[in-house]
């Protein structure tokens, strides 16, 4: 085994060890909304639950050489966003959303994606996804980084409320084979859902 310190590695090395490693990602496309009411839209595959009760989610939005990120500045000003599951069907529009935009301009009319309203709260969802989380800031903090220089925000929201298209919901379940969830891998590189397999867990 190879054996290596992080701290002797840089930012970019340690971020290149852990995105080949610790695969697949699942992908949270988040839409959020600026002051001036312009609508962001971005992919991130730090991305997991935090909670079932109440339903929880977190998203960790890495700085860039210490500047907040447009989605993470967005969340913490008006405490709403919204998590959509990237799948094979709108994952190359999504991909075209990472661009680097200037705040007034929105990603999702760059790409034609389509804006539908959301329930419960003022940020809107993308239509081109099969499942989307209507999400309330829970908590967000600062972490890494040195010297007062965070490395990244980790959004933690509560699930207020879903929307799943009925292609892919059965007896309260989501079908993961209709979904077509993509994950993320490393460089340029996805993964798509291949063989699956059952293992019980002990009692």
């Amino acid at each position: 085994m190879r054996k290596i310190d992080p701290k002797q590695l840089s930012e970019r090395e340690n971020y290149k060890f852990l995105i080949g490693s610790i695969i697949p990602r699942p992908i949270a496309f988040v839409t959020s909304v600026s002051a001036e009411g312009v609508v962001n839209a971005a992919p991130f595959s730090f991305f997991n639950i935090v909670s079932s009760n109440p339903p929880m989610i977190s998203v960790s939005v890495q700085r860039k050489q210490g500047e907040m990120k447009d989605t993470a500045r967005n969340i913490l000003a008006n405490r709403q966003f919204v998590v959509h599951i990237v799948d094979t069907e709108n994952v190359e529009k999504v991909n075209e959303t990472a661009a680097s935009l200037p705040p007034e301009e929105s990603e999702v009319e760059m790409t034609g994606l389509t804006l539908v309203g959301s329930t419960k709260i003022g940020v809107p969802g993308v239509k081109e996804a099969k499942v989307r989380f209507e999400c309330e800031l829970e908590t967000a903090l600062e972490l890494g980084g040195e010297e007062n220089n965070p490395g990244c925000d980790l959004i933690i929201g509560k699930v207020v409320y879903y929307h799943i298209e009925e292609s892919i919901y059965e007896d309260g379940r989501i079908d993961s084979q209709e979904l077509a969830a993509i994950s993320r891998l490393a460089g340029n590189d996805y993964a798509k859902i291949g063989e699956q397999f059952t293992i019980k867990r002990p009692l």
